[in-house]
């Protein structure tokens, strides 16, 4: 078993990611999850899942709990040992600082050695409170309704990269305004299935943002646009990030293409992917009329239920209906605020 600590605001939403990198995700608490495997690689490559530990097990939200749980678990390691306590929403009130000094004495007591610097173990003690969030999404939380918090440990696995800075919509060779951040990107990436191996179209792909991403983790990516200035400035922006070396990648990155074409008649055979991802024009933003803008969208979702079994969609609005007519299962749904005039609802397709 696994403990994972998710970032973000949406709990749902993450846990549904890191399912891309685990199996049986489920959340415990305020930004916490467990998961009985998870593919370390993959870890590595999660937006909103900052690290993976092995489970220790889980208590109430006390330092006296936790000492307690600690000292009757099993430890299969020695050597050099750093405790590092979180209170994950700042929410539950207890003192991190107390439950490091505890928690290390009760391991010095059983033969380690404490090194803050460089230590051989990392003990992660989290604290955070229980979530009553129970939206129909993947990753329910299993807390006690009226739980007061849970304490959770684990022994640190494998950390993400936490690079994302570096890839600013604003920092890159091509930008256009509107263009998703890299998180976001990434996170919808993953969830569409972006892996070694594995190809991931984008029909609309505008500056080329969620194909980076997916590359970076090392899928195969093809970019589709109708303007010209699109194909060449995702075409400069996927060339500065997924060829030749670049310290950005999990992985090797993945092979790409771009060209110009039409999201409602792709230049694409049948089951010519593994998935695809979109953004879809924003309303507001948009100069397409908006019975122009139903057509592209729906002409697109139908496209893509021909080239791909899966596919991820990110709007201004809930396109749940326009899914269904073109054969897609709404396998998750999910509203993420950006800020006070825009929200955005991300489709996941089966």
């Amino acid at each position: 078993m696994y403990l994972l600590e998710l970032g973000g605001e949406d709990d749902a939403f993450a846990a549904c990611e890191a399912a891309s990198a685990a199996t049986d995700v489920e959340r415990i608490g305020g930004g916490l999850a467990t998961a009985r495997s998870v593919a370390t690689g993959r870890v590595r490559g999660l937006a909103y899942t900052h690290r993976a530990s092995e489970f220790v097990g889980r208590t109430d939200a006390s330092v006296d709990s936790a000492v307690a749980l600690l000292s009757a678990a099993p430890v299969d390691r020695e050597g050099t040992v750093a405790v590092r306590a979180r209170d994950v929403r700042g929410e539950t009130g207890v003192s991190t600082s107390d439950a490091e000094r505890v928690l290390g004495q009760v391991l010095v007591d059983r033969g380690f050695t404490v090194d803050l610097d460089d230590p051989d173990h990392e003990l992660r003690v989290l604290f955070a409170p229980t979530s009553d969030d129970r939206a129909d999404t993947a990753g329910e939380p299993d807390g006690a309704a009226g739980e007061a918090g849970v304490c959770a440990l684990g022994w640190l696995a494998v950390e993400s990269v936490r690079d994302f800075g570096d890839r600013r919509p604003t920092d890159k060779p091509f930008f256009q305004p509107g263009s998703m951040d890299p998180l976001l990107a990434r996170a919808v990436a993953n969830v569409a299935g972006a892996a070694p191996g594995r190809r991931v179209l984008d029909p609309m792909c505008g500056t080329g943002g969620v194909l980076v991403e997916a590359g970076l983790v090392g899928a195969d990516v093809v970019g589709v646009d109708a303007q010209a200035k699109m194909v060449g400035g995702a075409t400069e922006n996927l060339g500065h990030f997924l060829d030749g070396e670049d310290d950005h990648a999990v992985t090797d990155p993945g092979d790409w293409h771009v060209c110009r074409g039409d999201a409602t008649r792709l230049p694409l055979v049948d089951d010519a992917v593994d998935a695809v991802v979109f953004d879809a024009p924003y309303g507001r933003q948009s100069k397409i009329e908006t019975h122009e803008l139903d057509d592209l969208v729906a002409g697109a979702l139908t496209e893509s239920r021909r080239v791909a079994d899966r596919a991820v969609v990110v709007a201004d609005r809930d396109w749940t209906g326009a899914a269904r007519r073109a054969g897609w299962t709404v396998e998750h749904s999910f509203e993420r605020r950006v800020h006070r005039s825009l929200t955005r609802y991300v489709l996941v397709l089966d």
